[in-house]
């Protein structure tokens, strides 16, 4: 993950910018809007980049925290959509600080999980697990490529997201799948699988023995695989 955080502080453009923001919230979580909580619930948007997707939930109500590791994104977001929304240094796998500002009643991951191997993946998922506020939603966008995958990007098979949040206790309630919104990644063929899960219950043991071994068996030993 530190990887693609440096590559997009690196190309961080005024028109790569100006392209991210200019793309419409409504088509990119059409798939997924119809179970998003009722305003004015508590949201954290993981991976927000320029906040175009917290600053159209900010204005339909929500109160939102918008989490962007890359310091070029938080600056043009708060240029662009001033106060609106509440802004946070933090990021995946670990997302401390993010976890202390919780609970949340919506966690959005919209175009971050390729950029997490499948062990940053194990290790990601209890965090967004004790972010979520019981009867909350978790929900995920995975990207797949039709050739060769971008640098600093790895498959997204959405059955191992699946059993990875299942074993933390989220419950799927909806998987679609969708082409791309912006029009160059349309053209070249890609696509997304949507995921929404709701939350755990309250009290769910996020690290019961059975919770550890489903994560492990997909994460593996995070230490050896970092060799």
């Amino acid at each position: 993950m530190d990887d693609a955080i440096a590559d997009y502080a690196a190309n961080a453009t005024p028109e790569l910018i100006a392209g991210y923001d200019a793309l419409p919230p409504e088509q990119i979580y059409a798939a997924v809007l119809d179970l998003f909580p009722a305003p004015p619930a508590r949201v954290a948007d993981i991976g927000a980049g320029t906040g175009r997707d917290a600053a159209w939930l900010a204005r339909k109500g929500y109160h939102v925290l918008a989490v962007e590791p890359v310091p070029a994104f938080r600056e043009a977001g708060a240029a662009l959509h001033g106060d609106a929304i509440e802004w946070l240094d933090d990021q995946l796998p670990a997302l401390d600080e993010t976890e202390r500002r919780g609970p949340f009643d919506l966690v959005l991951l919209c175009a971050v999980w390729h950029h997490l191997d499948t062990a940053d993946r194990a290790r990601a998922l209890p965090a967004l697990a004790r972010m979520t506020a019981p009867g909350g939603r978790l929900i995920l966008s995975l990207r797949h490529d039709p050739g060769t995958l971008r640098q600093h990007s790895y498959p997204a098979p959405p059955q191992e997201a699946i059993d990875l949040a299942c074993a933390v206790g989220f419950q799927l309630i909806r998987r679609a799948e969708a082409p791309s919104v912006h029009p160059e990644s349309r053209a070249y063929g890609v696509r997304w699988t949507w995921l929404a899960f709701a939350g755990p219950p309250a009290g769910h043991g996020l690290f019961s023995p059975v919770s550890r071994a489903r994560a492990y068996r997909h994460g593996g030993n995070h230490s050896q695989r970092r060799k």
